[in-house]
């Protein structure tokens, strides 16, 4: 829920804190909110579309720092929203915001656009560093906490809901650790930071524990009816309190540690009458949201403790117990299905906000062009005929939702949530390029993990609008990483990475946003189908800066005037090539930006000689047609002359 201003108003009362070293301790870690921290703190640019390699190595840098002082990590990271709406205007006024935002941003300024994938970057870099890691169902703070209380150890969060938690080990804000700053401790390393306890939370402001959820509830933001209570009147007159730059929650404190009756229940009451302008029922039906708010802060038992000793998977809420098989639980508890696939959102409410990113507001919003991926997503997760699902966008700047359809059809049809694991991968396989309008044999030579962006940018090129003229800067940067992915070469191609406040090409950004939008919407739809196609190293696909750079060189230049590496060489031909050749099972757009392509690559065929090369360095035919599953993805064969005539 959240206290906001809170972290504030502790930042002036600081003596509450502890100074500590901590060093060799379990610690119970909030990952979206390191995530975006890490993402802050390094200030990297977040109008172009991401800076994911720069990313990556922030995330590694901090767990290893982790490491080195012998502190056990365990990330836990949020769900869907829950069964409650109470947070619901709230979440719409923040996408307003975001929306609002746009046109500064286009202009260089306003951060706050986090790129789509953030977290998807965040899991698979703590994934291949075995960092322990698990994804609840919906929102995580209690079950940190719980985890934390059973394991005595701190959580590190920045989230205002651990203020008000009583934790033993306490709590570390994010803002207080000082992960640049390792010391040295006899032969031990320590970080520096501050521990928050409840306890002395209690005794600066003279309020019981009991009182806290109470505190936290009035003080939040969810309910527009408290917000008319004009707290900050209680503050002491002549105190020192009363230059305070949080008037409202010293105000409520100080009432709250004025009360002599001091139990919850007489607190409330005391509290609902000083609503103003409110009927008896009024009054009595916002006591009772209260008290069910408050129930927030009341720690489960720790469902997680066995999931990361034992494996044993935290179980789903009962309400939804039976709509979800449980491979699908399973595989979202291991991160498996990545960032909100599964949440209360689509499977009770029918809905889904989607990520507002940086474009031209003019244009369509770039979601648009990846929504037939969503509907087969929708179909497979809720069948055809089980209600439409209400996707929260923009249109211009106006937050606006739309009623979209599941879709079950083609090979789809033949499928069950329930044993998706156990069906055919090649008609899982089927079902993916289906949706993607490619077929199977435009994958053949592509290099096994990167057959899926390749397939979606053969979508995106014949979807997007307005047509892209974006896909050799696209690709020049999916080529360029992939090779120093091989090589463990990064510098000299990520780009500056820092925050510059630079305009952009409204219409260019719109491109890459909607090849973004529609790689992460077919990522999930991979996901959910168990992988039929491997996943690719998504750090290593695309750099914002780099690429709106690349695209302003390329217009008078080719990439391989830019970059004359032959293995570079290669390989963007061979990307290129089976972007652009002709798919006779494709709704291709006569004279548009496929057919300009194709007639202004027919100078790229490759000789046999370079193929032969290629597919040397790219480990041969056999390491490109594996699944990420382990078995065969059969590709079918062409002699290369016909692929040749078919490119020209």
């Amino acid at each position: 829920m959240g206290v906001q201003g809170l972290w504030s108003l502790l930042e002036e009362y600081n003596q509450i804190y502890q100074d500590i070293h901590f060093w060799d301790s379990k610690l119970v870690v909030d990952g979206t909110n390191l995530a975006h921290l890490l993402y802050n703190r390094a200030n990297l640019d977040q109008n172009h579309g991401g800076e994911y390699l720069a990313f990556q190595a922030e995330v590694k840098a901090f767990f290893k720092t982790l490491d080195d002082c012998q502190i056990k990590a365990y990330v836990v990271i949020d769900g869907g929203s829950g069964t409650s709406d109470i947070k619901l205007n709230h979440r719409m006024d923040r996408q307003r915001k975001r929306v609002k935002k746009i046109p500064d941003a286009l202009k260089g300024g306003k951060k706050g656009f986090y790129a789509l994938f953030t977290t998807t970057v965040f899991e698979e870099t703590l994934n291949d560093m075995k960092v322990p890691l698990v994804r609840c169902f919906r929102e995580a703070d209690g079950q940190l906490a719980a985890l934390a209380k059973k394991w005595s150890c701190p959580v590190l969060s920045r989230d205002s809901d651990f203020y008000i938690y009583d934790l033993p080990e306490g709590f570390l804000p994010l803002d207080h650790f000082q992960m640049d700053s390792v010391k040295a401790s006899g032969a031990r390393s320590c970080i520096s930071c501050k521990r928050y306890t409840t306890s002395r939370f209690c005794t600066l402001f003279n309020i019981g524990h009991q009182l806290l959820p109470v505190f936290a509830t009035l003080a939040g933001n969810d309910y527009d009816i408290l917000r008319n209570v004009k707290w900050d009147r209680y503050v002491p007159e002549g105190s020192p309190k009363m230059k305070s730059k949080s008037p409202r929650l010293v105000g409520l404190l100080s009432w709250l540690g004025a009360r002599t009756d001091r139990t919850t229940e007489d607190t409330l009451t005391a509290a609902m009458a000083l609503i103003p302008n409110i009927s008896q029922q009024a009054r009595t039906e916002m006591r009772t949201e209260v008290q069910n708010a408050m129930l927030e802060y009341r720690l489960p038992s720790s469902s997680l403790r066995r999931f990361f000793s034992e494996g044993t998977v935290p179980p789903l809420p009962p309400e939804i117990w039976s709509w979800v098989p449980e491979w699908v639980r399973v595989s979202l508890a291991r991160g498996d299905l990545g960032a909100k696939i599964l949440d209360y959102d689509i499977l009770v409410h029918r809905r889904k906000f989607l990520r507002i990113q940086v474009e031209c507001s003019v244009l369509q919003s770039s979601n648009l062009t990846s929504r037939p991926i969503r509907q087969v997503m929708y179909g497979l997760l809720l069948g055809q005929g089980e209600g439409e699902v209400e996707e929260w966008d923009r249109d211009g700047l106006e937050l606006v939702s739309v009623k979209v359809q599941p879709l079950v059809q083609g090979a789809a049809q033949t499928l069950r949530l329930d044993s998706l694991p156990q069906a055919d991968p090649a008609v899982r396989l089927q079902v993916c390029l289906e949706t993607l309008g490619v077929e199977e044999e435009t994958l053949e030579g592509v290099p096994a993990h990167l057959r899926l962006p390749v397939a979606v940018t053969r979508y995106w090129l014949r979807r997007a609008s307005p047509e892209p003229t974006v896909l050799k800067a696209l690709l020049m940067v999916m080529v360029q990483g992939e090779l120093n992915r091989r090589t463990g070469g990064a510098t000299g191609w990520q780009g500056v990475t820092s925050h510059n406040p630079h305009p952009l090409d409204g219409v260019v950004a719109q491109s890459f946003n909607q090849w973004q939008a529609c790689l992460k919407d077919t990522s999930q739809l991979n996901l959910l189908l168990c992988k039929p196609l491997p996943e690719p190293h998504y750090a290593w696909l695309y750099q914002g800066r780099l690429v709106h750079r690349r695209q302003k060189q390329l217009l008078n230049r080719e990439p391989e005037e830019i970059l004359h590496d032959p293995r570079f060489r290669r390989l963007y031909r061979r990307l290129l090539g089976a972007v652009t050749q002709p798919d006779p099972g494709a709704n291709r757009r006569a004279g548009g930006p496929e057919a300009q392509l194709r007639a202004s690559t027919e100078h790229l065929h490759l000789n046999t000689q370079d193929e032969e090369e290629e597919e040397k360095e790219l480990g041969g035919a056999e390491g490109l047609d594996q699944g990420s599953d382990g078995s065969r993805v059969e590709v079918k064969s062409r002699r290369r002359k016909q692929q040749r005539e078919g490119w020209e």
